[in-house]
């Protein structure tokens, strides 16, 4: 006898409590196989295929396109034979937060197929729960289960000082959403309402068009706000003459060979600099009360997309040369740009370069990527006044600026770091001292 096994939207890591369905893969009625993806979804990191890790016969799907659903909402229901039923029916390849070897959420009996060679169910499937009206079972009772998934959301709440049974949840079935916990939050630090004046006419337009804070900017948003709440932060600057960085950078690639592109040169300068200053390349564990100090380089880099601003990683940066580094930059931006990064190109960054000079502007006070524990931002490169070699001259200056957790260290750690950055960047030789 066939079973029909319901596969929930999975935990797609890092926190992220929601997705947008893009486009469904497969329609009611479909066979899939084992981890055949199934349904293609936008998170706040990145576009991503859904597998399925059951095979059978699709008998119900969940949700339009375009419609956001909460992490453990059902996406679809798939009808399992005999032979593959239980604990075979399933993957061993699984999502983070998903699990096939447990006993699934629900299972429903299915008649025999029908003319048509689809499986017919007995029951008529559940309504899609984007479309389920907020739940009124209102607070939950002393004593009973709190219906949340996320720990990001048990988190806000317990920093917000918020008790999660006071609140009705607006998933299926009162599940408790970040967007519940933030708006009671809101709700609760709103000042006291004050008597409006009346309306005059074309009042209306003074409310001015709302942009919902959803997707890569309500993450960018959310990320940002805790890192200005969290981290106590300072910046330091200086100008230095990038004018023998440039005609290097020239020199080696004129010699043929793959070129070097100047982030992979100011992100080779970074990693050289974090090894003499390695309180930089570490994070602090709140509830530990403790810096934690780590062994490998991840270098993150701020690219601009027509979806937002996002921040791709470049995996041990501290092995790689100035050409391999140039190659990943490259296809990690070429990633960015067409909305195929992956979740996990999008996380685990220990240090941050972000070169705003692209945009024309000379200096900028970076807010720090959360939770690392500082940035490195670098302005145009341009023609300007400058004493060399006891004459004034016209060369190629540049402004850098390292905001940093004065929590993991102080200034003098801070200066030295910028102060060895910059030397690197007028004496290109200091480097080789490094290698």
């Amino acid at each position: 006898m066939a079973q029909v096994l319901e596969f929930k939207l999975p935990d797609l890591g890092e926190g992220l409590t929601e997705a947008e369905i893009v486009r469904w893969l497969v329609r009611v009625g479909d066979v899939v196989a084992i981890d055949q993806p199934v349904v293609e979804v936008e998170t706040a990191k990145a576009m991503v295929e859904v597998p399925c890790p059951y095979g059978g016969v699709v008998t119900a799907r969940f949700g339009e396109e375009g419609t956001e659903l909460p992490v453990g909402a059902p996406l679809l229901t798939v009808a399992v034979g005999p032979v593959t039923a239980g604990e075979d029916a399933g993957s061993g390849n699984v999502l983070v937060g998903y699990g096939t070897s447990e006993a699934p959420a629900r299972r429903r009996r299915v008649r025999a197929a029908g003319a048509n060679g689809r499986v017919q169910q007995d029951v008529q499937a559940a309504p899609a729960p984007a479309s389920a009206p907020v739940s009124d079972s209102g607070p939950v009772p002393a004593g009973g289960p709190v219906p949340v998934i996320s720990p990001l959301v048990r988190r806000l709440a317990r920093d917000g000082g918020l008790d999660l049974r006071e609140l009705s949840g607006s998933g299926p079935e009162g599940l408790i959403l970040r967007a519940d916990v933030e708006n009671a939050l809101r709700a609760k630090d709103a000042p006291a309402p004050v008597p409006a004046e009346p309306a005059a006419r074309g009042s209306a337009a003074r409310d001015g068009l709302r942009v919902p804070l959803k997707g890569v900017r309500g993450a960018v948003a959310d990320k940002l706000s805790r890192s200005r709440r969290e981290i106590p932060d300072a910046t330091c600057w200086v100008d230095a003459d990038a004018t023998e960085l440039m005609r290097a950078r020239a020199a080696m690639n004129a010699a043929g060979g793959p070129k070097v592109s100047l982030l992979a040169l100011l992100a080779r300068i970074c990693v050289a600099a974090l090894a003499r200053h390695p309180e930089l390349n570490s994070y602090v564990d709140t509830e530990a009360r403790e810096v934690v100090r780590l062994e490998q380089v991840h270098v993150g880099f701020a690219a601009q997309t027509e979806r937002g601003l996002v921040v791709p990683v470049v995996r041990d940066a501290h092995t790689r040369d100035a050409e391999s580094l140039t190659a990943e930059f490259a296809r990690l931006t070429e990633a960015a740009r067409t909305g195929t990064l992956t979740p996990g190109e999008l996380t685990g960054g220990t240090f941050t370069l972000n070169n705003y000079g692209v945009f024309g502007v000379d200096g900028s006070t970076p807010i720090i990527n959360h939770p690392e524990a500082a940035m490195l931002g670098v302005g145009r490169i341009v023609p300007k006044p400058w004493v060399h070699e006891g004459e004034l001259a016209v060369r190629q200056v540049v402004q850098l600026s390292l905001t940093f957790d004065h929590r993991v260290c102080d200034g003098g750690a801070a200066g030295g770091f910028l102060r060895y950055v910059a030397d690197c960047v007028e004496q290109p030789a200091v480097l080789l001292r490094t290698l």
